[in-house]
């Protein structure tokens, strides 16, 4: 068996789902990352608390959709460890895209926020693009390992890493290394906020980032 694995280059459509209107009221902007098994416009009800005249979310669209077991509900994610490269780059042009549309006023609040499995694309969307924002938020989420010091060096924003005490996907072990790690990148610019929950949006702490 002669196998080969060739790459070629095409274009796609997505989409990417939006909550209130961009106006000379809009205070902030927030780049909103789902984790998987979401679709963005159901992602989009975790922010339906914030106020609606001062708020804009934009909430872009994992590529890669699914269904999920036992009621076939369709779910997406963004990344896998397979050619993760390709992907990620793939990804980030799709996010240049959605910018390019968008056209957000320099004067406003950006805040990228990325949870669970959205943190990865958010965090390298931040870094390889070198996007200044207000906030980076993340959310019960893994820090890509290939990151160092430098790459956040640019950045000014607040960061913040919120996580619930009784994750199951975050065991004690983990969270001492992503605590280890968000320190390691960011230093004393860092706040972590824990609660006690599971691995799920916490909509009150969303809230009180503004």
């Amino acid at each position: 068996m002669n196998s080969t694995e060739k790459d070629i280059t095409y274009t796609s459509n997505n989409t990417y789902s939006t909550l209130n209107t961009l106006s000379d009221k809009t205070k902030n902007v927030w780049f909103v990352c789902h984790g998987m098994g979401y679709l963005s416009k159901y992602f989009l009800k975790y922010f339906k608390e914030l106020n609606a005249e001062n708020n804009y979310i934009i909430a872009p669209q994992a590529p890669s959709k699914y269904y999920i077991q036992p009621k076939f509900h369709v779910g997406a994610n963004w990344l896998t460890k397979d050619n993760t490269a390709q992907g990620t780059e793939n990804i980030m042009r799709y996010f240049d895209a959605i910018f390019e549309a968008e056209q957000i006023p320099k004067h406003l609040n950006l805040i990228v926020f990325g949870y669970s499995q959205g943190v990865s694309v958010a965090m390298r969307y931040v870094a390889f693009r070198q996007l200044q924002c207000s906030q980076l938020v993340l959310h019960s989420g893994g820090i890509p390992k290939e990151f160092k010091t430098e790459d956040f060096h640019f950045l000014k924003a607040k960061i913040t890493m919120i996580y619930g005490t009784k994750d199951e996907y975050l065991d004690n072990e983990r969270m001492a290394y992503e605590t280890n790690r968000i320190h390691e990148l960011f230093g004393d610019k860092a706040t972590i906020i824990p609660f006690d929950g599971k691995h799920v949006v916490n909509v009150d702490l969303i809230t009180n980032l503004i």
